[in-house]
């Protein structure tokens, strides 16, 4: 008996009830053929996965991950954790001779092919479909054709990769000469290939999309969307017309569940069950006894080996990927030849490779021999990753007479060398003005300890206030050389000393002085500086935490003088509960002379207090942030749509003034914030006692 399951994105849920209940009836399944998540979920069950196994994936896993537009953020590299928060948002382009280059899908594929692997046993993902515990085949579309593309001697991993690939949503997916895409543009229910393979019985479940109706039809996605509808639609009408007597056809009920609805899993998977006992009497001709059903499922299930026992690594091989050097990604894995690894280590170290943001796919394939275990990983590089630029849009109102805008450029130009020096160069128009690039060198293949060297020129606006009153506004520029070695703590953490020269000036502008005003200084400062960060998003961290302890010291003005010397202190926790999410934070900064670093007022800073208006040699702030998810942003255009409230306490203190929580400002705020491609937003209001209630409308800067 063959199953042929269609596509159907995150309604294909439902093919894994088909399987639950077909296990319950002992009705057992010799061969499998799918379309895209018909492929995915078949080839999962035909590899040797469970029913209850394929639930478990797929009500464990973050789908908002997994469709949206990155690697989940945890497993990026540090740095590039760094990128997100000096230009939070995720439009970015190659950058070669021809021009920018757009990406090739509207999201990412890091996380998508890590859930693969994940759903894939590991001694399936290197065998050929056809090669798997039953007869496996899946479709996709030759995108330079359109021709159908039977997956037959293709590795499992890129066949329900390349299956998986809906064009505009995941990137085409390229195997030998063939550009493919989703197989069910030209069969999204293949009962034809089933048919071919010799299956004399089949049972065909169709969980496609539905056409929608002319309401749905007011937007350039809901149009695109029902013309990928359209071509499905009509290759499973063809299909359908070649089911015999014999087959049994399941159409579960998913009314309400989309192509994305991927929070759904569980109900679509009830629908799937309910759908099948439906079909109960028809089905019964193909059920056996217990005992032939038993053994049937004892074959598929067959014990495969256990990557989870540790074995000593006796060769590890990753090949080079473009500019990438195949020795340092070794260097990076972490793994050392005699050492015993695991499959989970295994999969950590390609989450590690993933981080680093050069990669569009790390496959792993590992294999135990008389002299121990043998790991190759095969990087692919991502198109246009080497020379690659982000751009930003900072935007922020408190409707009053506070306005900034800013236009950001990230730029990154990786792999200068084969220990993998980079070159990062970020600038700002607008508001702001800057301009910095940044040497950063590994200081070995695969090491932890780095240099770093970079120029910086900044012109930025500063208001000085007294008892929370505008009073002046100058522009201050200044000019940096910095010069710091450091060691790296994995991809969570990290420790850098170095030392900084600036020279610049400041120039009053308002009150408008007689003469030009400006004072010139220079200033060297030495420096040491720890930040570990595991949160999962920037938008609205809701897991993980960021810590960023700073220390910097003046050289002595003059004899007998004492130096400047700073302290900061930033700590953030985030909580997920269900739907609610949020952060407790707190910040300390203090100043030997002169203020602290660190200023209040703004939103989430003393909401409702003007920006930067609170300062002191010693600032203090907490706060607690909780709020609730009531939608999602359409895939490839961002994330989840919150609302939520704060609570929060502040002061800046004099030198000459005790730190005690009584003299704390408190603060509160309610807002609404939408993870968008170009960065957080959010639209606030909020107020702090004595300064009076504001609203607040932001767009790049997060909290």
């Amino acid at each position: 008996m063959a199953l042929v399951l269609s596509g159907g994105g995150a309604r294909g849920f439902a093919h894994i009830g088909v399987l639950r209940a077909l296990q319950r009836l002992r009705v057992p399944v010799d061969v499998v053929v799918g379309a895209s998540m018909g492929a995915v979920v078949g080839g999962a069950f035909a590899a040797g996965r469970s029913a209850e196994e394929l639930a478990e994936f797929a009500l464990r896993t973050d789908w908002d991950t997994v469709i949206g537009d990155r690697a989940q953020r945890d497993d990026l590299g540090l740095r590039r954790k760094a990128d997100d928060l000096d230009v939070p948002s995720r439009l970015e382009f190659g950058v070669g001779r021809d021009g920018l280059r757009l990406p090739p899908s509207a999201v990412g594929n890091a996380a998508l092919e890590s859930a693969l692997a994940r759903l894939l046993p590991p001694d399936a993902m290197a065998r050929p479909a056809s090669a798997q515990a039953l007869p496996f085949r899946a479709v996709a579309t030759d995108l330079l054709t359109g021709e159908l593309v039977e997956l037959s001697d293709t590795p499992m991993f890129h066949s329900l990769r390349a299956s998986m690939a809906v064009p505009g949503v995941f990137s085409p997916v390229r195997l030998g000469t063939r550009l493919v895409v989703d197989g069910g543009l030209v069969r999204n229910l293949p009962v034809d290939l089933a048919q071919a393979l010799g299956a004399t019985a089949l049972i065909a479940v169709n969980v496609g999309t539905p056409l929608a109706g002319e309401e749905a039809l007011g937007s350039a996605l809901g149009v695109a969307g029902q013309m990928l509808n359209i071509l499905t639609e009509q290759n499973v009408q063809r299909s359908l017309a070649l089911l015999g007597p014999r087959d049994v056809l399941v159409v579960p009920g998913l009314d309400g569940i989309g192509f994305l609805d991927f929070r759904s899993a569980a109900a679509a998977i009830e629908a799937g069950d309910l759908a099948t006992m439906a079909q109960a009497d028809r089905l019964q001709p193909l059920v056996v006894d217990a005992a032939t059903y038993a053994a049937h499922e004892s074959a598929r299930l067959a014990p495969r080996p256990d990557l989870d026992r540790p074995q000593p690594l006796a060769r590890l091989e990753v090949k080079d990927a473009g500019a990438a050097d195949g020795r340092t990604l070794a260097a990076e894995t972490g793994l050392q030849i005699g050492q015993g690894i695991t499959l989970a280590q295994v999969q950590r170290s390609v989450s590690r490779l993933f981080g680093r943001g050069d990669f569009e796919r790390v496959v792993a394939e590992m294999r135990d021999g008389p002299g121990g275990r043998e790991l190759l990983l095969t990087p692919t590089a991502a198109e246009g990753a080497r020379s690659r630029v982000r751009l930003g849009l900072e935007l922020s109102s408190d409707f009053s007479d506070d306005h900034r805008v800013s236009v950001s450029a990230l730029h990154l130009l990786s792999w200068l060398n084969p220990w993998g020096g980079e070159l990062r160069t970020l600038a700002r128009a607008g508001s702001t003005r800057a301009l910095g690039t940044q040497w950063w060198q590994p200081l070995g293949p695969g090491s932890p300890w780095f240099a770093e060297a970079s120029i910086d020129y900044v012109t930025d606006p500063v208001d000085f206030f007294v008892d929370g009153r505008r009073q002046a506004r100058a522009s201050v520029t200044s000019t940096s050389a910095t010069l710091a070695l450091g060691r790296q703590f994995g991809n969570r953490a990290d420790l850098r000393i170095g030392i900084t020269r600036a020279v610049g000036r400041g120039r009053i502008l308002i009150p408008q002085p007689s003469d030009d005003g400006a004072v010139p200084f220079s200033e060297t400062w030495r420096f040491a500086l720890l930040r570990y960060d595991t949160l999962n998003a920037l938008a609205f961290p809701t897991e993980g935490a960021l810590l960023q302890l700073e220390w910097a010291q003046t050289a002595r003005p003059a004899p007998g003088e004492p130096s400047l010397a700073q302290t900061q202190v930033r700590a953030l926790q985030a909580f997920r509960l269900d739907d609610w999410g949020g952060h407790l934070y707190l910040e300390w900064a203090k100043s030997r002379s002169g203020f602290a670093p660190l200023s209040l007022g703004g939103f989430l800073r003393l909401t409702g207090a003007p920006r930067d208006s609170i300062s002191g040699a010693t600032v203090l702030l907490g706060r607690a942030v909780l709020a609730r998810r009531i939608g999602q942003m359409p895939a490839g255009l961002g994330g989840a749509v919150r609302s939520g409230l704060s609570l929060e306490l502040g002061e800046g203190f004099a030198a000459d003034q005790s730190v005690t929580l009584g003299r704390l400002r408190p603060a509160a705020s309610a807002f609404l914030s939408v993870d968008t491609r170009v960065g957080p937003a959010y639209l606030a209001v909020g107020a702090t006692p004595g300064s009076g209630a504001t609203l607040y409308l932001f767009l790049g800067p997060y909290w």
